[in-house]
This record gives structure tokens, sequence and C-alpha cells, in this order.
């Protein structure tokens, strides 16, 4: 596909005297692909200039400063399932797993990622299996350690303030580990929706939001007083809920769901932060098929779907809704995970680089300027 930029301008009225102001053009480009060895990209994620591209299985790393160049492959443990999620902490990864794990990777000074160990630890789970009180019943006939996953678990978030790390399953549960010691402790464990957890984000300020098959999506804060998380609110989109994404300063949250719309979500008034609210602010619509994936920048959102396209939605004014400013096309399968990455040095200032992966095996590069 060859370099191509597309210009957005208003509808004109049909009285031409009324005609408003044109849109401000808004670029970007196809700049190159990249393909895994292995079909189903699954999530996408980078750090430390190295783009994280799950397949099956596998974890495939690319250096960002060498022309995409392929430099590890790990977790080749076929046991383990899909991966999930991605996220990081300082020269840690972690992955999440269909196998009901989380495991932890340290990268070398070499770039290669080692594995340290699972979650929970050998050791935490070794403190806890002798009292019944640390049991809970998972399903009929069967307990299980609170601190287990006992289905898929289907997203990380990392606060880095906190030394905390969520994590979200579908077995409906949400756990809260400590990421300040050597031992990985789970500190919380919450039965949190009624069907199964899809995405989870958390916000400046320490606050996590949920979302899940049940069509819900909840805030959990921090209470100061007991230093432990309480659910505080809880938003409503009728279908599965399958991705989030928040902006930088936390107050506006986005969430994708299974009819293809995007729900805007905003506390950013003083009722609502009295109330532990968020307010439905904004229904986007335009993709045809489910959400499945969402990230922001800037003032830029950018969704994936089941309809084999990417949307970029642009806030056209500081106190205005979104409109969809173009339509990315070129994989044969449903967008499963996206990933922005800003520009290095001041050349490239205001423009950003897109990833998107497809269940079709290839990511896709984009070059955009916000």
């Amino acid at each position: 596909m060859n370099d191509f930029t597309i210009t957005t301008l208003l509808h004109l009225q049909h009285n031409q005297h009324k005609q408003k102001p044109l849109m401000q053009p808004f670029n970007y480009q196809y700049l190159t692909s990249i393909k895994t060895l292995t079909p189903h990209i699954t999530c996408l994620a980078v750090h430390r200039n190295l783009l994280y591209a799950a397949s099956l299985n596998l974890i495939n790393v690319f250096d960002l400063s060498s022309n995409y160049t392929l430099i590890d492959t790990f977790n080749e443990t076929s046991t383990s399932g899909f991966v999930k999620s991605i996220t990081f902490t300082g020269s840690r990864v972690f992955t999440a797993h269909q196998d009901c794990k989380i495991r932890i990777w340290h990268i070398t000074s070499s770039k290669q990622h080692c594995l340290v160990s699972s979650l929970p630890t050998v050791k935490d789970r070794l403190r806890r299996c002798i009292v019944p009180k640390n049991y809970v019943t998972v399903r009929r006939h069967r307990k299980s350690l609170w601190i287990k996953h006992n289905d898929t678990v289907s997203g990380l978030a990392v606060n880095e303030k906190e030394k905390l790390m969520y994590s979200v399953s579908w077995d409906k549960s949400f756990k809260i580990w400590d990421l300040s010691s050597g031992y990985y402790r789970c500190l919380e464990s919450f039965h949190a929706h009624d069907d199964a957890i899809n995405a989870v984000v958390v916000s400046e300020d320490g606050t996590v939001y949920t979302a899940s098959a049940d069509g819900c999506i909840k805030a959990w804060k921090m209470d100061n007083k007991v230093k432990r998380y309480s659910f505080v609110s809880v938003g409503k989109q009728k279908p599965t809920v399958n991705a989030l994404a928040m902006n930088g300063d936390g107050r506006v949250l986005f969430s994708g769901g299974s009819d293809g719309t995007i729900c805007r979500w905003e506390s950013n008034n003083k009722k609502c932060e009295e109330n532990n609210n968020v307010v439905l602010m904004e229904t986007l619509r335009g993709h045809s098929g489910a959400i499945l994936c969402l990230v922001n920048v800037n003032e830029l959102l950018v969704s994936g779907s089941a309809d084999h396209t990417v949307r970029i939605w642009r806030r056209e004014r500081r106190d205005g809704g979104y409109c969809c400013r173009g339509v990315l096309e070129g994989h044969e399968k449903p967008v499963k995970s996206l990933v922005v990455t800003s520009g290095i040095g001041e050349a490239d200032d205001g423009v950003v680089k897109l990833f998107s992966g497809s269940l079709d095996g290839e990511i896709r590069v984009w070059e955009c300027l916000v």
C-alpha cells in the first residue's frame, strides 16, 4: 500500500452563505507491516523502545530503533495458552495468560527475557494454603485459594505511584498485587462483576476501572482510612464491554462495546467527584463490528474493531465531542490490539506512531500528526 494523506472536511450546508469553516487537516499515513511467525495477534505493548507482540502463546520483541528487528521470542510453553495482556515496571514484564497465571519476566542487559516467577508465587500459596478461610468456592464442589485466578487472566494494569498491579479475569474477579517488595503478594480480591471481566485501567489518582461482559463499568478507589480498595460507582453500557482507555489526566474514560459503540464518560465537575460517579457524555458510532481495543493520545482516540478497521477520532473543541477523522484499512481479520508511541527528537514533535495488531498475524505501522 502506498503512503497516503487524508484530509477530512465538514459537510457543506445547502445554504452556501451559512457555510461553516473547514476543519483543520488531519494527516496520517501507512508506513509498513511487521509479520510474526505465528498468526493471531492478541496483544501489543511498548516499553523501553521495544515493541511486544503476543501471538498465540509466543511473545515477540521488536527493536523500534532498529527497523523493527526481531530480537527475542519468549514464553514458548504452549500450555500457557493465549497471552491476553502485557504490562511493565522497571526491568520487569508481567504477562497475563489463558492458563489462569500471571508470569513475571526479567529484561536482561542484552534485551533477552528470563522467567522469574508466576503469580501467585509458591511462597504466597504455601503461606495461605493451611488456613481454611483462605479458600473460596469457585464452582460447585470446588474450592480454591482466593489469591488465585480460576479462569483466563484478561487484563493487567500497573500503578507506578503506589507500586501496585491490578489483574482481572474471566472468573469475574479483580485482584490487587503488591509490587513494592520482591514477594509480589496478593493484597485483595473482589468478586467484582456478574460475568467475565475483559479490561482494566487505572487513572492518575489511583482510581481503577473494570469492564465486563455484564455490560457494567465499575470504579474502585482506595479508602485511605483502612488502606483498602472499595467499590465507588458504576456505569452501564448495555452490551458486553470489551475495552477501556483513559486520557492523560484521568478525567475522561472511554469504553468499547460489542455493538460497535464507544462511550465517553467524564467526572470533570465537583458534583460528580463528590458522588464518586462518572457521567455518560457521548456515544460514538461508526464501526460495524464489536470494539476490541482502544487507545488515547492527546486529543485523539483510536479504536480497533471486529470489522477489520481502525478508526481515529478527534475532539474538535475542548468542550465538544469527538468526530471520526479517518478510517485505517488493510487488515484482513479483526483488529485485536493497538499501541501508540511518540516520536523521538524535535523533528518528530507532534507525530506519533500507531501499531495495530490483527488476528491475521499482521502488525501495521501508521504515522499520525496530532
